[in-house]
C-alpha cells in the first residue's frame, strides 16, 4: 500500500505554476527530466501556493469569529509566535518570532486567533516592516482595543544565503498604538516579552 497525502489545490493554477517552475529549472541549466527533478515543478507549485495562501484569507473575519464580550482591561500578551514568511524582493524565507500585546476595550479574542492572523499575513510575499503594521492594523480594526503592541524579530535568508552573507544578523521591527505609546505601558510590554516580570 503506497502513501498518498491529501492536499487541495486548484488544478489549473497548479499546472500553470508547474510549467513556469519547469522553465526555470531548464533555464538554470538543469535537466528537468532527471529522476530527482521530474516531480519538482509540481511540488514547487504546491509549495508556493501553500506559502502564499494568506492572500485568500480574511484576517479581520478570523478575529471577529472568536470575539467575546469581557470586562477585562489589562494587558493580554501572546509572545514567541513562530513566524515563517517569504521576502517579496527575492522570494527567500525569513523566519523568527512575533510578540503581540493588546489592552481590551470591552472585547477579548480567542488566543489561538492571534497566531492565526500572524500566519495569514506571513503567508504572503512580505517585508518585515509591513508585516508588523498589518498585524497591528488588523487587531485595531477588529477589536477596537485601547492599544496594540507588536514586535517582530527575524532572520532573513536573503541576507544570509546571498548578498552580504551575514549569518548572525537579526532584524527587529516594532509598532505601538493607543496606550502603548505611553512609556510605562510600552516598557511593561517590552519587559514581559524579554521574560522580565
Amino acid at each position: 500500500m503506497s502513501y498518498k497525502k491529501r492536499e487541495t489545490y486548484d488544478k489549473n493554477t497548479t499546472e500553470k505554476i508547474q510549467k513556469l517552475y519547469s522553465g526555470i529549472i531548464k533555464n538554470i541549466g538543469e535537466d528537468a527530466g532527471r529522476e530527482g527533478l521530474v516531480k519538482t515543478p509540481e511540488r514547487a507549485s504546491k509549495a508556493i501556493q501553500f506559502l502564499t495562501q494568506g492572500y485568500n484569507q480574511d484576517p479581520v473575519k478570523i478575529i471577529r469569529s472568536a470575539m467575546f464580550k469581557e470586562d477585562y482591561n489589562e494587558m493580554v500578551l501572546v509572545n514567541n509566535i513562530e513566524l515563517y514568511s517569504l521576502c517579496e524582493h527575492h522570494i527567500l524565507p525569513f523566519f523568527g518570532k512575533v510578540h503581540v500585546g493588546y489592552i481590551p476595550n470591552g472585547y477579548i479574542v480567542g488566543l489561538s486567533k492571534i497566531p492565526r492572523i500572524v500566519d495569514v499575513f506571513a503567508r504572503r510575499l512580505q517585508v518585515q516592516e509591513r508585516l508588523t503594521q498589518d498585524i497591528i492594523e488588523c487587531l485595531d480594526e477588529a477589536l477596537k482595543p485601547h492599544g496594540v503592541a507588536v514586535v517582530v524579530e527575524a532572520a532573513h535568508m536573503c541576507m544570509m544565503m546571498r548578498g552580504v552573507e551575514k549569518q548572525n544578523s537579526k532584524t527587529v521591527t516594532s509598532g505601538f498604538t493607543g496606550v502603548f505609546k505611553e512609556a510605562e505601558t510600552r516598557n511593561e510590554f517590552l519587559r514581559l516579552i524579554n521574560g522580565k516580570r
